[in-house]
């Protein structure tokens, strides 16, 4: 037969649509292409009890997510249930740098006090500077009366301690304590990856700047 070569047999082995499943599940941290081939044949030989159901929750999450005009975390509420939470204390501001460090420090239990989502750190080579990052509302809720102390939890990193001090900066004018996460976070670490006790440590470590 003209005009079919190997690569068109195998193409027509999988439809557009499992190769688009295939591709967007490799796009996901973890996974390469290998493990999303996997996934999605997991997904496709349980398609009522796995495929289905997942469908239904992105599509659900995808239309109720939103992102907290108070701190910048994102859940299906705004203001966020840790910033409407009355038992939180509003005198302590944690700053981190993404979602997921929120969680991680959330999942310690160690902390009662309300976050602050940067969503990034400076970075000159990604060209990410002050005015791609919520410094503007960090400075005008440190400038709030009940604020007594903002901890930048940010990762050890250097573009994480470029933003640290940065932050020192802006915030000298607020009549704040400003401190760091301390004893337990390696140079070069990422909050996200740290056991609990590491980062229960670091919170009851921190130290004034």
């Amino acid at each position: 037969m003209r005009g079919v070569g190997p690569h068109a047999s195998v193409a027509r082995m999988i439809g557009a649509e499992i190769e688009t499943l295939i591709r967007l599940l490799a796009r996901l941290p973890g996974l390469g292409p290998r493990s999303a081939r996997r996934a999605a044949l997991y997904l496709i030989n349980h398609r009522e009890t796995a495929m289905a159901p997942l469908a239904e929750a992105l599509a659900a999450a995808a239309a109720a997510l939103k992102t907290c005009s108070v701190c910048g975390n994102v859940d299906v509420t705004d203001p966020c249930p840790i910033c409407s939470d009355p038992g939180r204390d509003p005198a302590t501001i944690c700053v981190v740098e993404q979602l997921a460090d929120l969680w991680a420090l959330e999942r310690t239990r160690a902390f009662n006090g309300v976050y602050h989502v940067l969503g990034g750190t400076l970075s000159a080579l990604d060209g990410v500077g002050p005015e791609d990052l919520r410094v503007p509302a960090l400075v005008n809720r440190a400038r709030r009366p009940e604020v007594r102390e903002v901890i930048l939890a940010l990762n050890a990193t250097v573009d994480g301690q470029t933003t640290a001090h940065y932050l020192t900066d802006r915030l000298a004018e607020c009549d704040v304590r400003i401190s760091r996460l301390a004893h337990g976070v390696p140079v070069g670490g990422e909050l996200e990856y740290l056991d609990d006790g590491t980062l229960m440590a670091a919170l009851k470590s921190r130290r004034s700047l």
